[in-house]
């Protein structure tokens, strides 16, 4: 999909302040500062649309981005901050599950990974919680071009190892930087949405 319009419409905390145009959604889920802001950009063609943080967990709504009036990303708030209370991160967690289970506009989640280290337990578990709820996933292993291209199939086992992978779910190698990725995860999302208008 070529991006020519793009909209940061709401931030929302609760399923009333969601929108109500009925456009499918994309989830973008991922631990804090793992470039989901980043991969949104690449996505909708700006350089800095989406806020990118250097102080991670900032991000404490679900924001909704309308996307060329046919879908909406949903950036949902990065999970494994460690700056955050206790009482917070069930706060988080609440907003979080009821938006990923009770969303009929959800058509997947796009699960972001750092794809410079093995997942961390944190991802997996989301991963596994996914599945659980049966959620269409596609995982992006973000910051590819950080790593030598001699590396990456080892890098890229480790993580379908790690999560331990299913057949249905696809990995894409990913760089903001390069580019690397950005027209296969619009493959995956121009299928989740196909029948969705």
């Amino acid at each position: 999909m070529e991006v020519q319009e793009v909209e940061l419409v709401m931030s929302a905390v609760d399923p009333k302040q969601y929108p109500v145009t009925g456009y499918p959604e994309i989830g973008l889920v991922g631990r804090s500062n793992v470039g989901k802001s980043s991969l949104t950009n690449v996505l909708i063609n700006r350089k800095s649309y989406a806020r990118t943080s250097s102080q991670p967990g900032k991000t404490r709504t679900l924001n909704f981005y309308e996307v060329e009036h046919q879908l909406y990303f949903v950036d949902v708030p990065g999970y494994g901050y460690a700056k955050v209370s206790k009482k917070e991160r069930e706060k988080f967690g609440v907003m979080i599950e009821t938006y990923l289970t009770q969303r009929k506009q959800l058509r997947g989640v796009i699960q972001l990974i750092d794809g410079r280290h093995a997942p961390t337990e944190d991802d997996v578990s989301m991963y596994n919680w996914l599945q659980y709820y049966h959620i269409p996933t596609l995982v992006v292993a973000t910051k590819i071009d950080k790593i030598k291209p001699g590396v990456r199939n080892r890098e890229e086992s480790l993580i379908r190892k790690t999560l331990g992978l299913n057949a249905a779910t696809q990995l894409i190698l990913f760089s903001a930087q390069t580019k690397l990725g950005k027209d296969a995860v619009w493959q995956w999302i121009e299928k989740q949405i196909g029948g969705a208008q």
